[in-house]
């Protein structure tokens, strides 16, 4: 038999997912893949009960029910302060990983470059690799994660075509500054380079932080690539309804990448999704004080029990440090995914290593999530007592 792709072979699947599934198997608790545990806002049940009666239940327009996108439109004036036509600049995708995807593949030829920030969300490489394109990654530096501007101009004087700036960022929980965003942006204006932002936790942000949309800043509009979801902020990580905004020639190009990928996102879910679209501010404000609320409660309890961690500025994502636990005896040589698997099968728990977040060598982080009931998080608390006990033991 003929080989197959060689680009498969520059990537995994996906962790994240690959730990959900060890997960089920050993009915842990899963805090590796980010969704909720909890339901939707009930006006969206409702309306996609009534939905099921009424319809629609055929094919959509391909890049998106004209009422969505004139909402998104909408969303995106009220968040940046910039008009976009809904009729040529905005599409709707199946979930924000197509709509990155979508971007990505519309942009690049085989041989660009795209600049990535590490740690990352696992799908950026992927997306690039698959779109005939290089990844070049710059560093974000524990423990405030900042970053050197040297190495963004140094990626873009070589050619770098793009880069994608997830804010705020998953997994580390990183919001990138106004003033962050006007230096990348002052780059890329002068290298000529698109910015391809991921912003589907824009309203999960923690004061004094601030989310600073890109597209909104001084002549960042006409080079911005916005891709964003309604994934999580309204709890419906399976609608698989996600978005991209930007300047109408990229929006074209990606909507013909769209067409042949999946055709169109579920219509009676867009037509449910509506309705959450004309919450009011409230709505948003509520979230955000939620998430709050879970991340600090999720922060004390990671202290009552000794494991050291990261403060996210946003999202709902901590990374745990594990260094004091693979200097034990029993965990001597172990990769931090080895000691996800073992956590899994001995404590009941699931995280991701951070390895699969990183192009730099890092072994001693895992990444939990907090988007759970208060309930779940108790007993999440309670099972890894059994780590607590673990470096206890070991003084």
């Amino acid at each position: 038999m003929k080989p197959l792709s060689g680009r498969v072979g520059l990537f995994t699947d996906s962790v994240i997912r690959r730990m959900t599934r060890i997960s089920d198997e050993y009915d842990a608790i899963n805090l590796s893949q980010g969704f909720p545990d909890f339901d939707p806002p009930r006006e969206l049940m409702d309306a996609l009960a009534r939905v099921a009666y009424e319809g629609p239940h055929q094919y959509s327009v391909t890049y998106g029910a004209p009422n969505l996108r004139a909402a998104l439109a909408e969303k995106y004036r009220r968040t940046t302060g910039v008009e976009a036509d809904p009729e040529t600049q905005v599409l709707v995708t199946c979930g924000g990983t197509e709509a990155m995807m979508s971007a990505m593949m519309a942009l690049c030829d085989p041989g660009d470059r795209v600049l990535v920030f590490s740690p990352f969300y696992e799908n950026y490489g992927a997306d690039a690799i698959l779109s005939g394109a290089e990844p070049i990654y710059i560093p974000l530096v524990p423990p405030d994660y900042s970053f050197d501007p040297d190495l963004i101009e140094q990626g873009f004087r070589i050619g770098a075509k793009a880069i994608v700036i997830c804010n705020p960022s998953n997994p580390c929980g990183k919001v990138f500054t106004r003033e962050e965003l006007l230096l990348i942006g002052d780059l890329a204006k002068r290298y000529d380079a698109y910015i391809v932002t991921d912003e589907v936790y824009e309203h999960m942000v923690y004061a004094p932080s601030i989310h600073t949309p890109m597209a909104g800043l001084p002549g960042m509009a006409e080079r911005t690539i916005t891709c964003n979801s309604l994934s999580k902020t309204f709890s419906i990580t399976g609608w698989r309804l996600g978005y991209l905004i930007g300047p109408e020639k990229v929006v074209e190009a990606a909507r013909k990448v769209h067409d042949f990928l999946t055709v169109g996102a579920p219509s009676p879910l867009q037509e449910a999704a509506v309705t959450g679209l004309g919450f009011g501010e409230e709505y948003y404000r509520s979230l955000n004080a939620l998430y709050r609320q879970k991340r600090d409660y999720f922060l004390a309890g990671l202290d009552r029990l000794g494991l050291k961690h990261n403060i996210p500025q946003g999202t709902y994502f901590v990374l745990v440090e594990i260094s004091d636990f693979l200097r034990l005896p029993q965990f001597q040589g172990w990769s931090d995914l080895e000691f996800c698997e073992w956590m899994i099968r001995e404590v009941g728990v699931a995280a991701v290593p951070g390895s699969s977040f990183f192009r730099e060598p890092v072994n001693n982080l895992i990444r939990l999530h907090f988007a759970r009931s208060q309930e779940t998080i108790d007993e999440v608390f309670r099972r890894l007592q059994k780590l607590s006990a673990l470096l206890r033991e070991s003084k």
